[in-house]
């Protein structure tokens, strides 16, 4: 053993795992740098398209709920179930089972510290150290982040030129890995390129997944801004669905609750008492003022978060419209939920010309390097922009300020 007696004590320091020490920093928190000790004119404010979180509070009545229960309800400020409280995993199962026409039980659902955590709780149940998952690219940091950090391999898996992941690309990463991939993970409508996965691409990759025998995670957040009015699937319809799917959820966009942190996983009751290990490790349980409020949310802000859609999609239109005629020059590859994925027309690394575009345009974007894998050479000529904070007068000025661009 190595005698550190005599060592300084600035050299003898605690160790710092691998895993978490190779994985990427939080691009948000990066790109927040990038806009750190800045000031801008008043006639030119920054526009901020960086985070796809709104920052408007929410609204009176569920705030008004959530006083009420911090002020009356001694309950909302202890310890619940791991699992979530029993009323609101009740109020999910029947709002879930009516959307989708599916039978969806109580036990069937977990509540979580936000979809993050749900996602991070079902890939602990799912896969271990040495195994693999397939993301398509681009793909959400968060969750190429968290299989880092587990020593678990994130499989790129390629999309089509309407960022839809291939099927074909997929069995043949499948086969190539010989067993080791336990999961396939979809986002839809997808984060961070806004495409909306068609009803019959999802029922073909629940068809791979169960001829490969891994799970199929299909990760939700942004179902409620989704284009296409009805169920966005049929997957719980399947009569074996718990043997093979994770379905993931958020309530923090839905009901602007970001940062109380409440989402939900639904899965099998096998999988959730394994997820429960997770959970008790971690927050023990979801916060229960957020749970609270995802509660009043779902009995009775179904107009407003109608209203809500309504006006994503608004917004949507109007970059859509806007883009080919503001920016000519650049190619909107992608554009659903709060996002647009916008291909650029210049030589340079988008994560190198992000910064020159605050700079020179007061706009905040993140580039599309910090959603693919290094090396691949979408993520250099890629920006996302979130527009959960930005009306279409907001979105028309962005684009117009990007047009004055010049590296």
């Amino acid at each position: 053993m190595k005698n550190t007696a005599n060592t300084p004590a600035a050299m003898r320091v605690a160790p710092t795992s691998r895993l978490i020490a190779g994985t990427s920093a939080p691009p948000v928190m990066e790109a927040r740098r990038w806009i750190a000790g800045k000031t801008f004119p008043a006639d030119r404010p920054l526009i901020n398209l960086s985070q796809a979180a709104p920052v408007d509070a929410p609204p009176l009545s569920l705030r008004e709920a959530m006083a009420d229960a911090v002020r009356s309800e001694g309950d909302a400020h202890l310890y619940g179930p791991v699992l979530g409280d029993p009323p609101l995993r009740a109020e999910i199962a029947d709002q879930w089972s009516a959307a989708y026409g599916g039978a969806i039980a109580p036990d069937d659902v977990a509540v979580t510290a936000g979809c993050n955590q749900a996602f991070c709780a079902a890939i602990t149940t799912i896969a271990a150290p040495g195994d693999a998952v397939l993301l398509p690219v681009p793909w959400y940091f968060n969750h190429s982040m968290w299989l880092d950090m587990q020593g678990i391999e994130a499989v790129p898996l390629s999309c089509d030129d309407g960022l839809l992941p291939k099927l074909d690309a997929a069995r043949a990463a499948l086969i190539a890995a010989n067993g080791r991939i336990k999961a396939i993970v979809l986002v839809t409508p997808n984060n961070p390129t806004g495409a909306e996965y068609p009803a019959d691409l999802l029922s073909a990759f629940y068809d791979l997944a169960d001829e490969f025998g891994c799970a199929l995670i299909v990760d939700e957040t942004y179902r409620d801004f989704h284009s296409r009015p009805g169920a966005p699937h049929d997957l719980f319809q399947r009569p074996d669905w718990r043997g093979r799917l994770v379905h993931l959820y958020s309530f923090s966009k839905v009901f602007r609750l970001t940062g109380h942190r409440t989402g939900c996983m639904i899965a099998s009751p096998e999988r959730l008492a394994q997820a429960e290990k997770f959970l008790d490790c971690t927050t023990i349980c979801a916060p229960r003022v957020g749970q609270i409020a995802a509660l009043a949310g779902l009995r009775t802000l179904s107009n407003w978060v109608g209203g809500e859609r309504l006006e994503t999609l608004a917004r949507r239109a109007a970059l859509e419209a806007a883009a080919p005629q503001l920016l000519p020059k650049w190619r909107v590859a992608g554009c659903g939920a709060y996002f647009a994925w916008l291909i650029h027309p210049f030589a340079g690394s988008s994560i190198d010309l992000a910064p020159m575009i605050v700079d020179q345009c007061a706009v905040l974007l993140l580039p599309g390097t910090m959603f693919c894998p290094e090396g691949d050479p979408l993520g250099p000529k890629s920006f996302r922009m979130a527009f959960a904070n930005a009306d279409a007068d907001g979105l028309r000025e962005a684009l117009a300020r990007l047009a004055e661009f010049a590296p």
